[in-house]
């Protein structure tokens, strides 16, 4: 208990706002955060009489912006859970109600969000990625694969050896599942798929582009709420001048993981995780990366060479039907001279 004085009157305060779960076998701890706008909080507890401690995740829908859409969300959160087995998604445990307000309880994973103010460097992002692409990959196997639509950094839990958790499939969907219209922006903005927003179906690489915008928050050190400052007006990232020197290969995985065409993405979570495992994220171009940049050097220098002689020739024929002569006939063989470097030879014919 502590005392507060106000207007000269003193009024005892309980240090434990928390409610009180001791009928169904929970104590609460402390509150992990809270969502006002969406009526959730999140405590963290123990389970009595053990050493067990459990996620408890209030959804109220006491207040007046509350409707069904907000049960719906509690319920299916409920059902993926239910049929999901992965060591890195914390595993369902329990739910219960109370007037106006329902309760799910979980595994608690000891590990920090994402959302949480963290540095990292690139090679520390590149294992957050591949932790995270192997849940993405276990969810899209799923006999009926499911879409998580918002990963975001507050949704992904890291602990100290880098291994990712995520968290929060209020707005998880099965794929080719119908969606009410007004669910098509119940994403993050920032985050969310374009195709996701203007209404369209969502893919296996729906989740892609979310994850890739996660990244680059880890990259830049950018927080959710200040995505927007990395999106140009066309709704592509801009970054590069915010990070440390990365790989080209790894900042074309980047962008290819938030492209606006989501057939320009890769196809699923496999593809990108297979392509990520062989990537250096920093340091120079590789030596294949070297390679194709010279031959497309070469290409370009044979394809300017070519459009040079074809336009020395046009101008030679053109010339030649004008004006026939031995001043046509000189600056062809000053031209075929300059190509091929004749030296001496090219100085008698043309006269110098």
């Amino acid at each position: 208990m502590e005392l507060d004085v106000h207007n000269g009157h003193k009024r005892v305060i309980p240090l434990n706002h928390h409610p009180d779960f001791s009928k169904q076998g929970y104590q609460v701890i402390s509150e992990l955060g809270r969502n006002r706008e969406g009526g959730r909080i999140t405590y963290l507890a123990s389970v009595l009489n053990s050493n067990q401690q459990v996620v408890i995740k209030e959804f109220c829908f006491a207040h007046a912006g509350a409707d069904l859409s907000g049960i719906k969300t509690y319920q299916r959160e409920i059902e993926i859970l239910q049929q999901l087995n992965h060591s890195r998604i914390p595993h369902y445990i329990d739910s219960f109600e109370m007037p106006g307000v329902f309760y799910l309880v979980q595994e608690y994973k000891n590990a920090p969000s994402l959302g949480l103010k963290r540095s990292f460097e690139p090679e520390e992002i590149k294992q957050i990625a591949l932790s995270i692409l192997e849940i993405v990959v276990y969810l899209q196997k799923q006999v009926s694969p499911i879409i998580h639509r918002d990963i975001k950094p507050e949704n992904i839990l890291v602990d100290e050896e880098l291994n990712a958790y995520l968290v929060d499939f209020g707005l998880a969907r099965i794929q080719g599942a119908k969606m009410a219209f007004s669910t098509f922006v119940a994403g993050t903005p920032g985050f969310m798929p374009p195709e996701e927003q203007f209404g369209h179906s969502l893919t296996e690489a729906s989740d892609l582009y979310s994850l890739g915008a996660t990244l680059i928050c880890l990259l830049t050190n950018t927080r959710s709420s200040e995505i927007g400052k990395l999106i140009d007006d066309n709704y592509r990232f801009n970054f590069q001048k915010l990070v440390t020197p990365i790989s080209p290969r790894f900042r074309s995985w980047l962008m290819k993981m938030v492209e606006p065409n989501r057939k320009r993405r890769y196809g699923n979570a496999s593809f990108a995780l297979k392509a990520l495992q062989s990537i250096e994220i920093v340091g120079t171009a590789t030596k294949i990366d070297t390679l194709v940049s010279r031959i497309k050097l070469r290409k370009q220098a044979t394809v300017l060479g070519l459009v040079t002689v074809i336009a020395l020739a046009t101008l030679a024929g053109t010339l030649m039907s004008c004006q026939p002569g031995g001043a046509v006939r000189q600056l062809l063989e000053a031209t075929e001279c300059q190509s091929f470097d004749l030296n001496s030879g090219c100085q008698d014919k043309t006269g110098s």
